[in-house]
């Protein structure tokens, strides 16, 4: 039977922006955006829900939004989520086969597997992830399982994404209150990664880093598997903020001054004179001088990119052969690639899409990286579902112990 087409919908309720994206993944496997609702989001701080109401009425415009622009009917959608409470951690797990058995067999991955996701985790915390890594027997690195192998020692290293569950749970509320399905509850940084990156620049190695409006998510890959992922709580606001304290300036100029007359690199040439704002009738209706403006800007950056490289496993950086990957509304801002660069000492790069069509051509802003992310995330999911639940957890499961 011929396939069909699949309609899926991925949800970001970020700091600054709720973006809702609906795309259709053909039969071919290539992904079509059908359209895009986004708005101002109110009631949300470093990604996670303080006033419920507000974010609310943000959700509903953003779902008549994309509804009219798709011409879909939404039922159920993927689901972002960020905030610093949620962590990522690597465990192994190490199975040693018993006495007079000598060929691996498939309980014999599981028990190593199970050994590898019994990690002890806060009691107010639930699982999001358990993706595996690598597998090793007797110490040989192995992209797969080694059932059917001869073999004594099975070990296996799973990469563990666990976080507050009220917290989550609340997100999960909004959405039914819509009344939306959740068909998935995903951390952010590895939504962002399903577009950002392809399978080879996951082997050389690679950096997603999302800067949206209140976090920085973040999820390196080495060897083609996740090394690292966490969020962040400090994103562009914090920047506009810093800028309003050192001028004085209302917080919404001081967010134009950022995005208009703002640089984040250390290049001096581009700090000379007063950076301007110009009202209605042509007059500088705020002038700062540049030098000041753009030292605020790039302290606040460089000190959130040097935290992101600080929860980086010891070597890692070195070990990033295919660049960094910046996405997120920050990652506009100007000479912010430079600061990377400076940092990293890496290619910096902003993500392509050239497998992703769609009638809006704004699908390709980093600004909605993440809910598009959600949408290859999804196809993934489609192509996993014929086995057994293992690389990623469905959202009635999000909440049961392993083992259980």
């Amino acid at each position: 039977m011929a396939r069909r087409s699949k309609i899926h919908v991925g949800l970001e309720i970020g700091t600054s922006k709720t973006c809702m994206v609906v795309g259709e993944v053909k039969p071919d496997s290539a992904v079509k955006i059908l359209g895009i609702g986004v708005t101002k989001t109110a009631g949300v701080r470093k990604g996670e829900i303080y006033d419920f109401p507000q974010a609310r009425a943000c959700l509903k415009d953003a779902l008549v939004k994309a509804e009219d622009a798709s011409d879909v009917e939404i039922g159920s959608v993927f689901l972002a989520v960020s905030g610093a409470h949620i962590q990522g951690i690597n465990n192994r797990g190490t199975y040693r086969l018993p006495e007079g058995e000598s060929t691996v067999a498939p309980e014999h991955v599981q028990e190593a597997r199970d050994i590898a996701r019994d990690v002890h985790i806060p009691q107010d915390n639930v699982y999001l992830h358990t993706i595996i890594r690598k597998y090793w027997l007797d110490g040989l690195e192995h992209g797969t399982s080694p059932v059917g192998l001869f073999g004594k020692t099975v070990e296996s290293d799973f990469h563990i994404v666990h976080g507050i569950g009220n917290r989550i749970q609340n997100s999960i509320k909004l959405v039914r209150e819509m009344p939306l399905e959740v068909d998935d509850v995903v951390f952010s940084p590895i939504a962002t990664a399903q577009m950002a990156l392809d399978r080879e620049q996951r082997e050389r190695g690679a950096l997603v880093i999302d800067i949206g409006g209140g976090t920085t998510d973040y999820a390196l890959y080495l060897d083609g598997a996740i090394a690292a992922s966490g969020c962040i709580p400090v994103g562009g606001d914090h920047v506009t903020n810093d800028i309003h304290l050192v001028t004085g300036l209302p917080f919404s100029k001081a967010e134009k001054l950022k995005i208009i007359e703002g640089d984040a690199s250390a290049d001096p040439a581009r700090s000379v004179g007063m950076a301007k704002l110009i009202d209605d009738r042509g007059f500088a209706e705020v002038e700062v001088r540049r030098s000041i403006l753009n030292e605020v800007i790039r302290q606040r950056l460089e000190e959130t990119l040097r935290l992101v490289a600080q929860r980086l496993p010891t070597g890692s950086i070195e070990a990033i052969g295919s660049g960094i990957f910046l996405t997120g509304g920050t990652s506009l801002m100007r000479g912010f690639s430079e600061l990377a660069f400076d940092i990293f000492a890496r290619d910096i790069y902003r993500p392509e899409t050239p497998e992703i069509s769609g009638v809006q051509a704004s699908f390709k802003d980093p600004h909605y990286a993440t809910a598009i992310g959600l949408i290859r995330y999804a196809q993934i999911l489609e192509t996993e579902r014929a086995a057994p639940p293992g690389l990623f957890g469905k959202v009635g499961r999000l909440f049961w112990p392993f083992g259980k």
